[in-house]
């Protein structure tokens, strides 16, 4: 785990006990943790632990056969979603990246996930929309660039099933959502997408203190 912990809000010593107190991660997902962490400052987009716990819970509690992921990185959330998932499951992973992950994949095979995984390098919304529309999705993932948040939840919630969720990583963005001083792109980005999750009678929808804030939106 990181000195300072990304998970929103929280002191070091409460960011260990939380994670020690779920499911932690295990030898493979500790080592991938230290292998990004080397990387550098570039490692903060790499999910926290207990956010990786939770999607591999909310994986198999939704019984999911079909996902996808827009942003790879090095793997790691990938590697959770695809534990949670049936062995004939399949996640479909989107990322620009052929180095961060060629670590994903080194990963997978070690977890014994890689056959459970399709990497789709490209624009993720060119990946998206080559999706087929009649076979139903059952989770999405997003998190990757913010300024397509909006695109990238919009193809994703054309295929997903009713009751599917989607997840959607960065929405509290360490608080500059709130702070009427930061004006950067990327914060206004996010804040455009919170409003239109907020404002999306198609889903039921929660946003939680999960890492950097993670919002839920369950298609009704």
């Amino acid at each position: 785990m990181a000195q300072r912990p990304k998970s929103f809000q929280l002191s070091p010593d409460v960011h260990a006990y939380l994670v020690e107190h779920g499911t932690p991660p295990d030898a493979i997902q500790s080592e991938l943790i230290e292998e990004t962490r080397a990387l550098g400052g570039i490692s903060i987009m790499q999910v926290a632990p207990e956010q990786g716990a939770f999607l591999t819970i909310l994986t198999r509690m939704l019984g999911v056969r079909r996902a996808v992921e827009v942003g790879t990185f090095t793997g790691y959330s990938s590697l959770c979603i695809a534990r949670g998932l049936p062995e004939d499951g399949r996640l479909t992973t989107c990322d620009i990246s052929e180095d961060w992950t060629s670590i994903a994949r080194r990963y997978w095979e070690k977890a014994g996930v890689a056959d459970r995984i399709e990497l789709r390098i490209g624009p993720a919304i060119d990946s998206l929309r080559a999706l087929p529309e009649d076979e139903p999705l059952d989770l999405g993932f997003i998190d990757a660039d913010k300024l397509g948040y909006s695109d990238y939840y919009e193809e994703i919630l054309k295929r997903l099933r009713p009751g599917g969720v989607i997840l959607v990583d960065n929405v509290l963005w360490s608080g500059s959502v709130v702070d009427p001083s930061q004006t950067d792109p990327n914060t206004e980005a996010i804040r455009g997408f919170n409003d239109i999750l907020a404002a999306d009678e198609r889903v039921d929808r929660v946003m939680l203190p999960i890492a950097d804030g993670l919002a839920l939106a369950r298609k009704r």
